[in-house]
């Protein structure tokens, strides 16, 4: 059995394939930090095959290059984890920064799922797990961009699922939607959460077991699954108020 992660290097990403490994998973593990793979290649300890591949998914030819390379690995799951999100007041946000990051979280994400798709369809098995966040269920002012990926990532893994029921396939396609987990993530995006924040292991452990039983949409949690509930019959601008709240206080 066979897994690759991109964004492997840290938070969430790394510890799926630590925990994967554990299940005697061989890894591909995808990410910007070559020293940071090396690192979670020292922590498997030959316990399975890894293989490392340094590549920025924000270069969309060298994401059909990474498809190219790893194509014929026979992969069984593939974990689209590689994101990040930008903070601010949308018009104040660097643009450049803004489409590096659309790049990453929505159109690489969705070429490496058409591709692998394809191929697991062809041999009627395989995993796709693409990470969401909790912020797939509404609107995110100060975070709108990353809010919005978000959120496409989950309308889109949604869509697949059903696509996949209908033709009765026994390809699964899984969407993780945590909220704030202990990671990488606010460091890069400039805030600091306002609440307690799930620690990744917890939250990759959670998803592997989940996953592995077949379930589509994966809340870690009981706080985020109660937040999914409840905005399901607040208006869509009163959350998207309260969010700004919230959000205005994660400025560092």
């Amino acid at each position: 059995m066979k897994a690759m992660i991109t964004g492997a290097s840290s938070g969430i990403g790394r510890d799926i394939a630590l925990n994967l490994a554990k299940l005697n998973y061989d890894l591909i593990l995808i990410g910007r930090d070559k020293q940071a793979l090396e690192e979670v290649k020292t922590i498997i300890n030959n316990k399975v095959k890894v293989k490392i591949i340094v590549v920025d998914l924000s270069n969309l030819q060298k994401v059909k290059e990474l498809y190219v390379l790893t194509k014929n690995d026979d992969i069984d799951i593939l974990v689209n984890n590689a994101g990040f999100g930008v903070f601010g007041e949308f018009w104040e946000i660097d643009l450049n920064t803004e489409i590096n990051m659309l790049d990453v979280n929505i159109r690489a994400l969705d070429m490496l799922t058409k591709f692998y798709l394809k191929d697991m369809i062809k041999k009627d098995s395989g995993i796709i797990l693409n990470v969401a966040s909790s912020a797939a269920f509404m609107a995110g002012p100060m975070l709108s961009s990353y809010y919005a990926t978000k959120s496409y990532v989950y309308r889109l893994s949604l869509a697949i699922n059903e696509e996949l029921r209908r033709r009765k396939s026994k390809v699964q396609i899984s969407v993780l939607c945590p909220g704030p987990v202990d990671t990488k993530f606010n460091e890069r995006a400039g805030v600091k959460f306002g609440v307690k924040a799930l620690s990744s292991n917890y939250v990759a452990k959670y998803t592997i077991e989940k996953m592995l039983s077949g379930k589509t949409i994966i809340i870690p949690g009981f706080k985020m699954k109660f937040v999914k509930f409840m905005v399901r019959f607040l208006p869509d601008k009163f959350v998207a108020r309260i969010n700004y709240n919230i959000q205005k206080k994660k400025d560092k």
